[in-house]
């Protein structure tokens, strides 16, 4: 693998790795406002207070807003899928535990993302179903039933 593209995965590796953090932390969020939405939405202004003097230190300038009414309509899903991402780990995190919802968030991507660029959806470039893909997303959807299923028949620890 050129070095290029150990970094780059290195660097989805991490992105990826504060994923359970977020989850966590937003669904103490929602718990302390008194509701998963309340979370969603303080976390989604905490992004936004973030990014803010990022782009000033990158000098990102203004966008070019004129080319919006060209673009295709789904751009706008970026949004919507963020929503329901947060809303979803707030939910789903503290019932199936930081790995649990993990590995169930992945398996879910993995199998869209096998869609997305079998056809080429999103912008992204047409990436046809190849075999050893297919064994992939079943090695994924596979740790997914192992980590989620392995206690099935397992008597609960002692005072749970």
């Amino acid at each position: 693998m050129p070095t290029n593209a150990v970094l780059l995965t290195l660097a989805a590796v991490i992105a990826g790795a504060v994923v359970p953090f977020q989850a966590g932390a937003n669904a103490a969020l929602g718990r302390a406002l008194g509701h998963p939405l309340w979370g969603t939405l303080i976390s989604l202004c905490v992004s936004f207070a973030c990014i803010l003097p990022v782009m000033v230190l990158a000098k990102t300038g203004t966008p070019s807003l004129s080319h919006l009414a060209q673009a295709p309509r789904w751009i706008w899903i970026g949004g919507l899928v963020g929503v329901v991402y947060i809303t979803g780990a707030l939910l789903l995190a503290p019932k199936l535990g930081a790995a649990g919802f993990v590995v169930a968030a992945i398996a879910g991507q993995m199998l869209a993302s096998i869609v997305i660029d079998q056809w080429g959806l999103v912008g992204l470039p047409r990436k046809p179903l190849s075999p050893s893909r297919l064994v992939g997303l079943g090695l994924v959807f596979l740790g997914l039933i192992v980590m989620q299923f392995q206690g099935l028949g397992a008597k609960p620890p002692a005072g749970s």
